[in-house]
């Protein structure tokens, strides 16, 4: 307000509190530092709080509609874990005490949620299956975000917020997040293990070191052992590094003892962890087993009839092609963040904060190169393995994403660096928007892909879950209801005209008077779990060509003599299981016998199929109950089929086979003409 000369005006101000004022936060205190705009307001980061939900939102989306993308998830966990809750699954040669390679305490961390949590809300076991998932995406969004806050406050906030979108959008972390398997696991470790591991080591940052330790040894011990492979850069860093310590010559002898002292001490106090891992899979199977020793063995110590190459080998590049597909342009810049951290080292090595540092100091370019250095290591290693799997990088995906922020950032100051050296001026670059449009672009499109790459995915892959739904909630229904034995529905009370008609749910408990048998031929890797399939239900598989080893039932138990652990069977050692991938000829069921029969379809393939008989096309024996439309990869474009765009001009260039659940039509005949009652 202006007032005229000699007036005079009053200025209020806030009270005096008596406490001093709260320090204003610094932006550029981490490893890289913006170098134009430095007085400018910090880019929005969200919090902890408000990151956990945005990954929350998308991590359900993706547990309730993302696919099961790997046999091993069902047999190896989703099994085991249904057997522990309903006393049957299927049972594979890795879960035998002869082998051990598959740790139940592992799966006892997800039965409260699948045999607790879910019961204790609904007596349908596939809500078990869900609650399982929802628990895993929490899990996930928790830890993502953390990872994500130590990125913003110890790299850079604005890296960290291109790492965000990354690991928000990524097909590859919609895939990994809610995946119920080891791998999946040790991601979550690795990413708490990182949120503390970014902190730069020093003498006073004890805790630093015995959290990171932790996690670290938590993954390996409990999850998958190979990925402490990940933590190699951490501890040479911790060994070697000074980090925040400044060490005189004389004063190194003492300097490094601490640290190996540290180091040691934290690795002592994480291996503690071995001992309850230990105690459950040693009274699981009823002798003394350590998991992850038995792990390395198969792997490296198999010998040349036995080992996972039986169960194919890949190329060399098999992961770069599987990355692409996952994480499109964000892989091309992970992969080049070291050589982008090399030229900012040399052109822009003030966003480094290298200025000069004496032989008893370590560089920010140092340090970031440890913080780079294990995407490298893991993807080197695996890809000179020949059996590969893409379950098998599940445990970098988000160092990955943090790899590509770091060179997009970069990248952004040796472009903001040319420019005001072509320009002369700092003043032009703080105002143009062409850096900020140049990243928003390439976060933009990579989500873009991604979405299209999530939605492929979804509509091109989901017919064994649309089986599986409809095989419970429309066939076994209208089975109930044509032979008299549907339960009425109880009607809601206090229902009003214009309602919505629920959604109902029917008590399928009467199935158990047929007998049903549901069958997977040349399917059986697409089996979807009991958890999908209602009690009462036998599954079976029938010969369809594939000649090697296929899991067997668990065998159920009638009590246990443990006070501790009632499923007494997982310490029987199957005589019809081997680890050699042989085919055992009694795991099959004559095709006759089988009520319901999951098959794909495959019109385009039946001159050169090695699968034998269509059954689908069998009117005389079979009815198609329900077919669902599933892509023929070998008939559609690699482009078409890779990625989802709306329109007939985009799909024309795919092809698809018939996924479809078939009943056969004398055993239904009979079935469905005979007068049932409750009773039987």
């Amino acid at each position: 307000m202006n007032l005229p000369p000699g007036t005079e005006g009053v200025r209020l101000r806030k009270p005096d509190t008596g406490q001093p004022a709260a320090p204003k936060k610094l932006r550029h205190t981490g490893l890289l530092q913006d170098q134009l705009r430095r007085t400018a307001r910090a880019p929005w980061c969200p919090s902890l709080s408000v990151a956990f939900r945005i990954f929350m939102a998308i991590r359900v989306t993706g547990a309730m509609y993302s696919i099961i993308q790997d046999c091993d998830e069902v047999y190896n966990f989703w099994e085991p874990l249904h057997y522990l809750d309903n006393n049957y699954g299927f049972q594979t040669w890795e879960l035998s005490p002869t082998h051990a390679i598959r740790s139940w305490a592992y799966l006892l961390l997800h039965f409260p949620s699948a045999g607790m949590i879910a019961k204790y809300f609904t007596s349908d076991k596939r809500q078990g299956f869900f609650a399982v998932r929802l628990t895993l995406a929490a899990v996930s969004s928790f830890c993502e975000a953390k990872f994500y806050r130590a990125v913003v406050e110890s790299m850079n906030d604005r890296l960290g917020r291109y790492m965000l979108f990354m690991l928000v959008c990524s097909a590859g972390m919609w895939n990994a997040a809610t995946a119920f398997i080891s791998s999946s696991f040790t991601m979550y470790t690795t990413m708490l293990a990182f949120s503390y591991a970014f902190k730069p080591p020093a003498q006073s940052t004890t805790y630093r070191t015995r959290a990171t330790v932790l996690f670290f040894a938590l993954g390996g011990i409990l999850g998958w052992p190979f990925s402490l492979l990940i933590a190699v850069p951490f501890v040479l860093e911790e060994m070697f590094v000074y980090g925040l310590d400044k060490v005189e010559p004389q004063q190194w002898s003492g300097w490094i003892v601490a640290r190996w002292k540290r180091l040691l001490m934290s690795g002592l106090v994480a291996s503690t962890i071995f001992i309850p891992v230990i105690g459950i899979d040693t009274l699981a199977y009823g002798k003394l087993v350590i998991v992850p020793w038995n792990i390395v063995k198969y792997n490296i110590f198999g010998g040349t009839e036995r080992g996972p190459d039986l169960y194919g080998t890949s190329p060399w590049y098999y992961y770069i092609h599987n990355l692409i597909l996952n994480f499109n342009l964000v892989l091309p810049l992970a992969l080049a963040s070291l050589p982008t951290l090399a030229l900012t080292h040399k052109f822009d090595y003030k966003r480094l904060g290298i200025l000069r540092h004496g032989p008893n100091e370590s560089s920010p370019f140092t340090l970031l190169t440890i913080r780079l250095a294990p995407l490298y290591l893991w993807l080197g290693m695996l890809s000179l393995q020949p059996h590969k799997e893409e379950r098998f990088m599940y445990p970098v995906y988000p160092l990955l994403c943090f790899n590509a922020a770091t060179t997009l950032y970069l990248v952004r100051g040796l472009m903001e660096t040319a420019f005001v050296k072509a320009t002369a001026s700092p003043y032009r670059a703080g105002r143009t928007s062409i850096f900020r449009l140049t990243t928003l672009s390439v976060v933009l499109l990579s989500m873009i892909i991604s979405a299209s790459r999530i939605l492929a995915l979804s509509r091109y892959y989901h017919a064994p879950l649309d089986v599986a739904h409809h095989f419970s909630h429309q066939e076994l229904p209208r089975l109930l209801n044509v032979t008299g034995l549907l339960p009425p529905q109880p009607e809601r009370k206090n229902r009003n005209k214009n309602d919505p008609p629920d959604d109902p749910t029917y008590d399928l408990t009467p199935v158990k008077a047929f007998n049903l048998r549901l069958c997977y031929g040349k399917e059986w890797h697409r089996f979807q779990g009991h958890y999908l399939v209602p009690d009462h239900i036998t599954v079976d598989f029938i010969e369809a060509g594939y000649d090697k080893g296929l899991p067997r039932h668990f065998d159920p138990s009638v009590g246990g003599t443990s006070t501790f652990w009632k499923r007494e069977k997982t310490r029987m050692v199957p005589t019809d299981l081997n680890d050699r991938n042989r085919e055992e000829p009694s795991h099959y069921v004559d095709v006759n016998t089988c009520d319901y029969l999951v098959e794909l379809d495959e019109p385009l393939h039946e001159a050169s199929s090695v699968y034998g008989q269509r059954y689908a096309i069998d009117t005389e024996a079979w009815d198609r109950v329900v077919c669902f439309p599933f892509l023929d990869i070998q008939y559609s474009s690699p482009v078409t089929r890779a990625l989802w765009v709306p329109g007939n001009a985009w799909q024309q260039h795919n092809s698809f086979s018939d996924y479809c659940l078939l009943r056969n039509r004398k055993l239904a005949l009979v079935r469905e003409s005979t007068k049932w009652t409750s009773s039987e």
